[in-house]
């Protein structure tokens, strides 16, 4: 068994509302709403889910970027959160992120290699500087003569490998990567996917994947996550969740999914939600999917499901769900 890397502990981050000249805080958006997980060394986690369902918030949460409201998180069983200003700059040299757009998130008045270096400057790891940054774009399958570039000369995909090797200069333990290919071609996406998979073999890393695309969290993925409203809906290791998706709401995303070879083997049936996503800032009593579940009960309108693993499951399945669903007529070729 591997060791926990990240434990994420009952995770709450809610922002307040403030209207008014006095700015009067009356409600607040819960975009993360209690959200628990472990992440082991050397494992990738897919969280994935609808837009607006807390995903990134999640990601910058952990590593940072913002303060949670309430609830835990441990890096190699400490509270990242209970760290001073001098814990805290040294836990980023083990915790670094990717970002979405590689358009925006690279400064365009800087020369690649410049942005590379940028956080071994900031940990004064300065001794033979250039020949790290090179030996970093020959890792993410860049030339060396892309050190003196500036980022308008590349493209989407060539971008996001120097914000790759940005994230490596520091050889942290764990990456959070929010949506990394989502703006890339399908052709570039799959070329980053591979090129992440390379690096965890060689190097040994952990990742924190976010996306949208079942496909591509399957691809890449150990265990995956379902977030919807906040909340945790099912998590699993990647196999069985494709295979037999317990939770109505994974059901309904995986319906979705574009069938390789529709005309081939079963028909997967198309489960369509109704009605609209309710505003985080007032999320249903009870479990937050019952106003779009079919299978709701009046039980599920005024009871909340925890996060239980599903018993008769051998693999760790858990869902929070009073009534999970058994759906192994799933198929997703690989």
């Amino acid at each position: 068994m591997s060791e926990p890397l990240l434990e994420i502990r009952d995770l709450n981050m809610h922002f307040p509302m403030k209207q008014g000249i006095l700015q009067k805080t009356k409600n607040y958006i819960k975009a993360v709403n209690g959200v628990s997980f472990t992440l082991n060394k050397g494992e990738t986690l897919g969280i994935v889910g609808e837009s607006g369902c807390g995903k990134s918030t999640l990601a910058r949460t952990i590593v940072g970027l913002l303060k949670p409201t309430s609830g835990d998180i441990l890096f190699e069983g400490k509270s990242i959160l209970q760290y001073n200003r001098k814990e805290l700059h040294q836990l980023r040299r083990d915790i670094q992120m990717v970002y979405q757009d590689p358009y925006t998130s690279l400064n365009p008045r800087m020369k690649a290699g410049d942005i590379i270096a940028a956080p071994l400057k900031a940990y004064n790891q300065t001794n033979n500087l250039k020949n790290r940054v090179l030996e970093l774009l020959e890792l993410v399958g860049l030339k060396t003569e892309d050190y003196n570039k500036l980022p308008h000369q590349f493209s989407g995909g060539q971008r996001q490998r120097i914000g790759i090797a940005r994230a490596l200069a520091l050889n942290p333990k764990l990456i959070v990567l929010d949506e990394p290919v989502s703006a890339l071609d399908v052709s570039v996406q799959a070329q980053v996917i591979n090129l992440l998979e390379d690096l965890q073999e060689e190097l040994g890393l952990t990742y924190l994947f976010i996306a949208h695309d079942l496909s591509v969290i399957r691809h890449i993925s150990d265990k995956v996550g379902v977030m919807y409203l906040g909340k945790m809906m099912e998590m699993s290791d990647s196999e069985s969740l494709y295979k037999n998706p317990r939770h109505p709401y994974t059901n309904a995303l995986l319906s979705a999914v574009p069938m390789p070879y529709p005309t081939k083997g079963k028909k997967r049936e198309r489960i369509v939600l109704k009605g609209e996503l309710p505003s985080p800032s007032n999320p249903p009593n009870g479990c937050v999917f019952h106003t779009r579940c079919p299978f709701a009960t009046d039980f599920c309108k005024g009871n909340v499901p925890a996060l239980d693993v599903v018993e008769e499951n051998s693999s760790g399945q858990y869902v929070a769900c009073f009534y999970p669903r058994e759906n192994k007529q799933m198929e997703f070729p690989r």
